[in-house]
């Protein structure tokens, strides 16, 4: 079949790794996110990948406590390597080619990133994760994610989250939130729905990429979804398709 997107980012939270743990990397988790992924490439998807730092650490965390940002953001991109690393060895366990791209130079460990040399890996089929964020303090790793969509030419951007969608409130604590299927970048901006951060979304919305909302808990999920079914919100600008709720 043809799947639903040619090439996509898949955006995974740091913390998602964790699992059921306080901190770290659940092997199980990860090795259930690679093995969707390498469904996704059995599809003829071309995947790339942004993960967080969160289950090990955050910059934000230092700046809450009088400490240096830029420093505590440094500190959160060397987390990202680490699940880049950690996503790279279970997609090797299944078979599945991967590379990892870093925007911060640390060659004994993974390549730099480069547009070229990411567009060729892909070309190719391969993986591509992309690590260390932006390479810059002050940027989201979800800002990272739509930025290496906008450079590869992706098709959607994926963001697996802890919920299947996009909700009015956060369904975990109000039991009246209501589940969108279909609503804009503008809207998500104005109501404030916390998906990912404002440049993160505006700059999907510039270059006319659809984010795609669905729970990384949900193996198999992220297959669906490209084959046409699955439980997701769509985020982007079709005005046929503004402001879907589901019943």
């Amino acid at each position: 079949m043809t799947p639903r997107y040619r090439r996509v980012v898949l955006k995974a939270s740091g913390e998602a790794l964790m699992g059921k743990q306080g901190f770290g990397i659940d092997v199980s988790v990860v090795d259930q996110i690679a093995t969707d992924i390498a469904d996704a490439c059995s599809l003829g998807v071309e995947v790339g990948v942004v993960i967080g730092g969160g289950n090990i650490f955050r910059g934000v965390a230092v700046a809450s406590k009088g400490g240096d940002r830029v420093t505590g953001d440094h500190m959160g991109m060397l987390a990202t390597v680490i699940n880049s690393l950690a996503l790279r060895t279970s997609l090797a366990k299944l078979g599945v080619d991967a590379v990892v791209l870093s925007a911060i130079a640390m060659p004994e460990l993974c390549e730099s990133f480069s547009q070229r040399q990411a567009m060729a890996y892909m070309d190719a089929g391969k993986v591509v994760i992309f690590a260390g964020g932006t390479g810059n303090p002050f940027f989201t790793t979800d800002s990272a994610a739509a930025l290496r969509a906008a450079e590869i030419g992706a098709d959607a951007l994926f963001k697996g989250t802890q919920v299947d969608g996009v909700y009015s409130a956060d369904p975990r604590k109000d039991k009246g939130a209501v589940r969108y299927e279909h609503i804009t970048h503008d809207q998500v901006i104005r109501d404030g729905l916390a998906i990912m951060d404002t440049a993160a979304i505006a700059l999907a919305r510039e270059n006319n990429i659809p984010i795609i909302v669905f729970s990384i808990h949900e193996a198999g999920g992220f297959g669906a979804i490209l084959r046409g079914g699955g439980h997701c919100t769509i985020v982007d600008d079709d005005p046929a398709a503004q402001q879907q709720v589901s019943a």
